[in-house]
């Protein structure tokens, strides 16, 4: 449980990364290294917030610089067409979505439909999550455990503080690691990225952070002054707005807390890239770019809030 302080004592910055695929995760590092070409180093804040691929980004940025980071995306060799999509005659723009994504979106937009409330909500994806692990095996958890270590350069927990959200697949509590989590880096970067079968951690298993408040999870930051949100879905939620899991609700609790809160969601140029289209490997570096090219143009504004 995160306790609010008085606003006389809010005097530290948080950075807040949401999830959003695997192009999210090419924006927010676009982004960052943007704003840091521009001499904004947000990296430092005192506390940073992962959610699924922010997750990700979080323990990207607490190994390599962000434009190393940046360069890798942009010089990564182009992976191969899928075998259902045509190698040529499809651009950036006008790529259909990915069948996998597709399938599965549709898959828990009914479960969240059928649920009373955010709790249900979580325990009813958190069953089905259990499901799909027990159908997928042990080999797919190592699989994937494999995968996330691949994308980090450090397996240790880094000094700055660094949290990462996820849900407890057998309640559908939240749940946010810490380096004194008592759990390793990658598995708790592998937890937060579980938007398909539950990632075992000792005798528990957790589901995507995305589904603990929304794929922000800014609400981490309370009792901190200044809160920057980097939001690649734009701060969207699929839950009904009566339940308050939006970013806008997060960001108004926030505020009444004493923080001051500055988000950045991609521009209306750059929405294509992100939803059914995140897990699009080809998009990332037209991703990266968008972010760094945003990053860079409102950098000094942003200093104005954020130094």
């Amino acid at each position: 449980m995160h306790r609010q302080q008085p606003p006389e004592q809010l005097t530290r910055t948080a950075l807040v990364l949401g999830g959003g695929g695997s192009t999210g995760n090419a924006w927010l590092l676009g982004v960052i290294a943007g704003l840091a070409e521009a001499g904004l180093d947000v990296t430092r804040a005192d506390l940073i917030v992962g959610t699924s691929a922010g997750a990700t980004a979080a323990a990207q940025i607490g190994g390599r610089s962000p434009a190393h980071l940046l360069d890798d995306i942009l010089s990564a060799a182009p992976p191969p067409p899928p075998p259902n999509r045509p190698e040529t005659g499809t651009s950036d723009t006008a790529r259909a979505p990915m069948r996998p994504v597709g399938e599965r979106l549709e898959r828990t937009n009914r479960i969240i439909a059928a649920s009373a409330d955010a709790a249900d909500m979580r325990r009813r994806l958190g069953a089905a999550a259990l499901d799909l692990a027990g159908m997928a095996g042990e080999s797919a958890q190592t699989r994937w455990r494999a995968t996330v270590a691949s994308r980090l350069t450090r397996s240790d927990w880094p000094e700055r503080r660094v949290l990462f959200t996820a849900v407890d697949a057998q309640t559908g509590e939240s749940v946010v690691f810490g380096r004194h989590s008592g759990v390793d880096l990658v598995d708790a970067v592998a937890a937060s990225c579980a938007s398909g079968f539950a990632y075992g951690i000792g005798d528990r298993a957790y589901i995507d952070g995305g589904y603990r408040s929304n794929a922000d999870n800014a609400d981490v930051a309370a009792g901190y002054a200044r809160v920057l949100v980097l939001s690649p879905l734009g701060g969207r939620s699929r839950t009904p707005a009566a339940w308050g899991l939006h970013l806008a609700a997060q960001v108004e609790t926030l505020r009444a807390g004493g923080s001051r809160v500055a988000t950045i969601v991609p521009s209306t140029s750059a929405e294509n890239l992100f939803g059914a289209n995140a897990m699009d490997l080809a998009l990332r570096p037209t991703a990266a770019r968008a972010g760094q090219e945003q990053g860079a143009a409102i950098a000094l504004r942003l200093a104005a809030f954020w130094l």
